[in-house]
């Protein structure tokens, strides 16, 4: 398995990736996440372009999973992994989580930080697994407080959700 930046040519398989990723949250009854939006590709440049877009590949090159993120509060945020579920469990997910550390650590960041269900085995149960632990309410940055009232905004807090932490 390699990982690598992600092109300009790939996003729009990260949108076919973002797409089969949510098939198995139907089978949850979150239906609205199933069929929730993949990132649009400007959004997907954007993390590209500020080189916070990394895809793992086959042996043809081609991406089965990605993760994009950005900078919050002096921590670097994962905004996005997701592996396609035909590459699932196989350690993909947290190959793309220990590169964007090493960009945090390079970075002279803290941390990594993201938002996710607790109640979808995939999701924070994975992540406390690969290190990751439960950021209190109160303990909150402003900028994670703002990702947090945008998913609210968008009806994600209609599940379980908070906001995990992995030292570096």
């Amino acid at each position: 398995m390699r990982i690598r930046a992600a092109t300009i040519d790939d996003l729009h398989i990260l949108q076919d990736i973002e797409d089969a990723t949510g098939e198995p949250f139907r089978e949850l009854g979150m239906i609205e996440v199933a069929d929730d939006d993949p990132p649009a590709i400007e959004v997907l440049e954007e993390h590209r372009r500020d080189g916070r877009a990394w895809v793992a590949v086959d042996d043809t090159d081609t991406p089965i999973a990605y993760l994009i993120s950005e900078e919050v509060d002096d921590t670097e945020h994962i905004g996005q992994v997701s592996v396609h579920p035909d590459a699932a469990r196989r350690r993909i997910g947290a190959m793309l989580i220990d590169t964007a550390a090493d960009h945090a650590r390079a970075a002279g960041l803290s941390a990594l930080t993201l938002t996710t269900f607790t109640e979808v085995p995939w999701n924070a149960p994975y992540y406390a697994r690969i290190g990751f632990h439960e950021v209190e309410e109160n303990e909150l940055t402003p900028g994670l407080r703002k990702i947090r009232a945008n998913e609210a905004e968008l009806g994600l807090d209609r599940w379980p959700r908070i906001v995990m932490r992995r030292e570096l």
